[in-house]
């Protein structure tokens, strides 16, 4: 499995610690409202809105919160207006990094995210420097128990989606990005279960890590990750199974 999809498979374990449930709150929140004040207040009519709704049900986020997030974003109630951007650096063995964040203030984010950089043997680049690598798709992974290829080649190829891969007892269905919510929905309307459903970016070549330098990589990708502005973190490494599994983050 590619190294992407082997950290978001630990990334998924760790997100479901209450530990983490209130930074898990705090991004998807923030998705929501900007979903709503850049395309409408209306999930029916705005597959981005509706994408970070069911990511905040599947959190167990109360509709409460739902609904406040919403309004800020329609300007039914006043709210933070959130700035979007991507960093792109180089973490240890050159590995390339894109960090998506949202933030009210740029001046504070950026230092924070050169600091993370530098502390964890890497250093913030150019824009454009990386951003090359990484391919925007629709990524949905589930459990071969779940599904038989034969459906899935019917239902995910039928609804749009790319190419179905297997690797380590789950399948991988890629998507162009403008496919992924049509293939989402007929897995849903198939009430096939999905580990996880998310538009990501993809490298197209990988950095092989290893020993203590894998360690300092995957502690910048951790803290990058933790980061109350950072929204997602895509990185290219090729890091062995042993040491992904064993990291505590």
């Amino acid at each position: 499995m590619s190294g992407h999809s082997k950290w978001s498979t630990i990334k998924h374990k760790k997100g479901a610690a209450d530990a983490k449930r209130g930074k898990v709150f705090t991004k998807i929140i923030k998705e929501i409202t900007t979903a709503a004040r850049m395309g409408g207040g209306d999930p029916g009519g705005n597959p981005r809105l509706r994408k970070a709704i069911d990511d905040g049900k599947a959190a167990n986020m109360p509709n409460d919160n739902i609904d406040r997030a919403i309004k800020k974003g329609t300007g039914e109630l006043e709210g933070v207006i959130y700035e979007e951007i991507t960093y792109e650096g180089y973490g240890p063995e050159g590995v390339a990094v894109l960090v998506e964040v949202m933030t009210d203030n740029r001046n504070r984010t950026v230092s924070d995210i050169r600091h993370l950089f530098s502390r964890y043997n890497g250093n913030l680049g150019q824009d454009g420097c990386v951003s090359w690598i990484f391919k925007a798709c629709g990524l949905i992974t589930l459990a071969q128990k779940d599904a038989s290829e034969e459906r899935l080649m019917e239902i995910a190829l039928d609804a749009g989606a790319d190419d179905i891969t297997e690797s380590d007892g789950m399948w991988e269905i890629r998507t162009a990005v403008d496919s992924f919510e049509s293939v989402r929905k007929a897995l849903v309307d198939a009430k096939i279960p999905t580990q996880s459903a998310e538009v990501t970016r993809i490298p197209s070549t990988t950095a092989k890590v290893e020993g203590k330098a894998a360690e300092t990589m995957l502690k910048l990708y951790s803290a990058l990750d933790d980061h109350d502005d950072v929204q997602n973190v895509y990185a290219n490494f090729d890091i062995a199974d042993e040491i992904l599994e064993a990291f505590q983050g």
